[in-house]
């Protein structure tokens, strides 16, 4: 709500492993409290900027870590719907190398950059000065 009253960008850092099989309804109901917040932001024209560290995956992904006006990761970060193991084993072969990493996502237009964790600080700050 800070955000929405005094109409300053909003910043979400993500790191999960999804939400766990126990978390259930609960957690799938946060999700969608924070996507509805998400969508008021943009409602009031609000820039929502979403960092996804290693690893975001699971309901994360597929929800709010990927709702950002701009979409920022780290390197080599581990995003996707669900783990590498559970990948192969639903398709029944090993995916190919990048797949599910921040480069792969970046070089098909998921990502607007990947950043470095030690110039992280300086490049948000230079996106928020520039909106």
């Amino acid at each position: 709500d800070y955000s929405i009253r005094y109409k300053i960008p909003f910043l979400s850092i993500s790191k999960s492993g999804g939400v766990r099989l126990m978390e259930s309804t609960v957690g799938l109901m946060q999700m969608a409290k924070i996507s509805l917040k998400i969508s008021q932001l943009l409602k009031k024209k609000i820039p929502y900027i979403s960092l996804l560290t290693d690893p975001t995956t699971g309901g994360v992904t597929s929800s709010f870590a990927m709702l950002g006006d701009f979409n920022i990761a780290e390197p080599n970060a581990l995003i996707g719907f669900a783990g590498p193991k559970v990948i192969n084993e639903i398709f029944k072969k090993n995916m190919f190398k990048d797949f599910q990493t921040s480069e792969f996502l970046f070089k098909n237009g998921f990502l607007d950059f990947l950043v470095d964790r030690r110039l992280l600080k300086s490049r948000i700050s230079l996106l928020l000065k520039i909106l």
